[in-house]
């Protein structure tokens, strides 16, 4: 072999684990720690009030000592029951506050809270589940502190994914509602790649294989996070709590397939697919279905007699 060639093979044995590894850095911190978008102070005051009907902010503190922060929105009369409200990565409570004025109109009052990572919440990384998961069964036991009859649950898109794990974990919820969820962190970084890393088709694939195990074993190697955890689907496999899966056909940012995985592996589900809906759109592609539905499945597994809004 020609001694140019000998060194242009050391050199790239030496190159390749250090382009391997810096891959893994790139992609774990980019999943790890988002974007984050800031609740505007200007923009939540306006779209809430002193009216009852509106909410307050209110806090609590997760197991790491990080102050998480939310919309608590109560109905004029006793409410039938509180809602939990999870959003998607990248997003804030406010997204959720149409569901929540929703559910305040039928009878319930309404918990929008942001995740750790994001909006006014503190928190530097995002764990997609890891550690949102106790986050949500404090803010459960919140609620239930506080007189709830019956604590509901709705996510969308990563709130969809967290809701189902903390679910599984313990039963806080009557009835939860999942919107566009994806099945596992490996299986949606792979989509994501796919989808969004420029060149043909196979050349997207490969960079998945080669990269996501990489950034994996950062996580785990930096931050002490096995994101093989992250699994809606084998949390869905655990759940005693009835889940409703919504997903819309649309959807080319997290596939349907998702949803339908997960709807395999639960017992006590039902997998709702909204023709021609786009990701987390269902409540505006077909919203009277949406209201229906969502209000069915939490009144048909309520702890107490049913009664009609008023």
């Amino acid at each position: 072999v020609p001694v140019v060639v000998r060194r242009l093979l050391w050199i790239a044995a030496f190159l390749l684990p250090l382009l391997w590894i810096a891959a893994g850095a790139v992609l774990g911190e980019a999943t790890l720690r988002g974007s984050r978008s800031p609740v505007a102070a200007a923009t939540t005051k306006s779209m809430l009030s002193d009216d009852p009907e509106r909410g307050r902010e209110v806090e609590i503190l997760a197991a790491d000592g990080i102050r998480l922060r939310g919309s608590f929105l109560e109905p004029l009369s006793p409410p039938r029951g509180c809602v939990l409200l999870l959003h998607g990565v990248s997003d804030s409570r406010i997204s959720s506050l149409g569901l929540a004025r929703m559910f305040v109109a039928a009878g319930y009052a309404a918990l929008a809270i942001d995740s750790r990572g994001h909006g006014a919440s503190q928190g530097d990384l995002i764990t997609y589940g890891l550690l949102e998961r106790d986050d949500v069964l404090r803010w459960a036991a919140w609620l239930a502190a506080r007189g709830c009859s019956a604590v509901y649950g709705l996510g969308e898109s990563m709130g969809a994914a967290i809701l189902i794990q903390a679910a599984a974990e313990r039963p806080a919820f009557a009835a939860i509602v999942a919107e566009c969820p994806f099945r596992d962190l490996r299986t949606i970084a792979r989509d994501r790649i796919v989808q969004l890393a420029p060149g043909p088709l196979w050349m997207r694939r490969t960079l998945a294989r080669l990269t996501i195990p990489a950034g994996f074993l950062y996580a785990r190697m930096r931050y002490g996070f096995d994101l093989d955890q992250v699994s809606p689907r084998d949390a869905a496999a655990r759940l005693e709590t009835p889940l409703l899966l919504i997903h819309g056909t649309a959807d080319s940012n997290i596939a349907p397939s998702h949803s339908h995985s997960i709807a395999a592996a639960a017992r006590r589900t039902s997998l709702w697919l909204v023709p021609g809906a786009a990701h987390t759109a269902a409540s505006t592609h077909a919203p009277r279905e949406f209201q229906a539905k969502v209000l069915d499945w939490f009144r048909d597994h309520s702890p107490q007699p049913s009664r009609s809004p008023t």
